[in-house]
């Protein structure tokens, strides 16, 4: 079960740790997601909120960050994208969730709207995420990005995202660019291919927790489409073999997810668990990769 303290002080520790996320509603009854957050509030070491995942619209981050804090639970991770703000919009978000009590960002660059469910929508990306840590060590010093001093700091625990993927250099040059700003934690993309998992650690030798993400295969075409569409994510033949000649194909990918888990545990320091929709099997997931134990 999760440890007390902040998501910051857990970090600090040894343990596995475990950290969720929930998608906020679209539109404005957020008693469905907020029951979805209770069912891991017990266990989850920190519940991240997205913000309008895949490029869809959703309530934002931030408010449904602090809802999470009015309905019992005192560290969600916000994650902000560079997608849908430009610098000023970016830097008033974080002001306003320092001052909310929101206490962890999760940075990234966000989804295209070309992607989502306003493909019209003009994207502003008017910083990357590179420059919004940036930004974000400038204002826990106590100034904006044009120089100007606050009437008083945010303290945030920041983390940030990244793929797995040992041969993309060009990914691996931007995380080490990211993690020079002092961040606290990497979450990472899916996790399949375990020896990938490996070089890729190999490569950015790293002391940051790096926290690796668990999508459970529903079907045989979820994984053909993960595979072939979301980058970074690599599946191997065997999982495929696996989903595909299983009766149950949910059942059978709660085993590889447990599985995949197991190996990951004396690599890194937690996983991230990503149902693409209700936290419905997580604990019987991790109960199954002897995580409670």
């Amino acid at each position: 079960m999760s440890l007390k303290g902040t998501f910051k002080d857990k970090l600090n520790s040894s343990r596995f740790l475990v950290t969720g996320e929930v998608s906020p509603p679209k539109g404005i009854d957020f008693s469905p997601a907020i029951q979805n957050m209770k069912s891991i509030q017990g266990f989850a070491d920190a519940i991240n909120v997205t913000d309008n995942q895949c490029a869809t619209l959703h309530m934002s981050s931030m408010a449904f960050a602090r809802l999470m804090i009015e309905n019992g639970y005192s560290d969600p991770v916000m994650q902000m994208t560079c997608r849908d703000r430009n610098r000023i919009g970016l830097q008033s978000d974080l002001l306003g969730a320092a001052a909310l009590g929101i206490p962890n960002i999760l940075v990234m660059s966000g989804d295209h709207p070309k992607c989502g469910d306003h493909p019209t929508a003009k994207p502003v990306y008017d910083f990357d995420s590179v420059q919004l840590l940036k930004t974000i060590q400038n204002l826990k010093n106590g100034y904006d990005f044009s120089g100007a001093r606050l009437s008083a700091s945010p303290d945030f625990c920041v983390g940030v995202v990244s793929n797995t993927d040992p041969n993309e250099r060009l990914q691996l040059m931007k995380l080490e660019k990211k993690i020079s700003f002092d961040v606290d934690f990497i979450q990472t993309q899916a996790v399949f291919d375990i020896e990938m998992f490996k070089a890729f650690l190999e490569k950015i030798q790293s002391d940051i927790p790096i926290i690796a993400g668990i999508i459970p295969i529903r079907s045989a075409q979820m994984a053909c489409y993960m595979d072939a569409n979301i980058p970074g994510i690599t599946i191997p033949n065997e999982i495929h073999e696996r989903i595909q000649a299983s009766d149950d194909p949910i059942s059978e990918g709660m085993k590889i997810a447990a599985d995949l888990i197991k190996q990951l545990k004396p690599i890194c320091r937690g996983v991230h668990m990503m149902p693409v929709g209700l936290h419905t099997y997580t604990e019987k997931i991790l109960k199954k990769a002897n995580v409670f134990e």
